[in-house]
């Protein structure tokens, strides 16, 4: 690496992309595409997941599909759903086809309905990086499986599902000690409300409220689990009142 090019490596660090992701992206912008992956291509997933996000979808494209396919599957799976339409979009046909060769099918379909999204609908907020186990896993197996993450990436809810991938429950981690590790997922999950990538924010805020949760499952017509929305992600609802009605009140 050159002398400008280590320069520039001080600056874009992890902690600089995690803190300011959208300032990382903008500096990397203007680079070229191996310059960019000169500096990415060291750093873990997580790091480029966050600069790839805000940067501009051709040049994310051009970015990503250099990487090597399982890591370019891994960081696409897991950008924010609408970033990761535009770059599909992007790319060539012959790459298109062969990253969706390792991609979930649920994935892909949800991406060619996401260019249809309204802007104010759950599937543009979702988080498709979740944690999902089987009704006939032990809890031992997602016990081992959450301790090998980093503290920050233990998810508030954990997705059960059948064989085919469908929601059949849930279970939150902070419950885990409650149960025996022996006991099989299916026999202590709890039933879960979901909501669909096209339900409108409104209807997700009004299904929080009535479950009293923090995070719930997204699934698709079939109910195959895509991912998890937090309540968190929802912008602050405008307050429609008029003025006067504010005066009057």
């Amino acid at each position: 690496m050159n002398n400008p090019m280590q320069a520039l490596a001080s600056v874009i660090t992890e902690k600089f992309i995690l803190a300011a992701p959208k300032e990382a992206a903008e500096a990397l912008s203007a680079l070229a595409t191996h310059e960019v992956l000169q500096l990415l291509s060291p750093l873990k997933a997580q790091v480029i997941i966050a600069v790839l996000n805000p940067m501009e979808a051709p040049k994310a494209a051009a970015v990503l599909r250099r990487l090597p396919l399982r890591q370019a599957s891994y960081v696409l799976a897991r950008l924010q759903v609408p970033q990761a339409a535009k770059l599909m979009k992007e790319f060539s046909a012959p790459y298109r086809e062969r990253i969706s060769t390792v991609l979930e099918p649920s994935f892909l379909a949800l991406l060619q309905e996401a260019q249809g999204y309204a802007p104010d609908v759950v599937g543009g907020l979702i988080q498709t990086d979740f944690v999902s186990v089987r009704t006939g896993d032990k809890l031992s197996q997602l016990i081992e499986r959450l301790k090998n993450l980093p503290r920050k990436k233990i998810p508030a809810l954990c997705l059960v599902t059948d064989k085919d991938g469908v929601l059949k429950g849930v279970i939150r981690p902070a419950e885990l000690s409650f149960y025996p590790a022996t006991s099989v997922v299916g026999s202590v999950m709890s039933e879960s409300a979901a909501l669909l990538p096209t339900d409108t924010l409104a209807r997700a805020r009004e299904v929080f409220g009535k479950a009293e949760t923090d995070a719930l499952p997204v699934v698709n017509e079939q109910q195959i689990c895509l991912g998890i929305l937090l309540r968190a992600q929802l912008p602050p609802e405008t307050d429609k009142k008029s003025f006067w009605k504010k005066l009057t009140d």
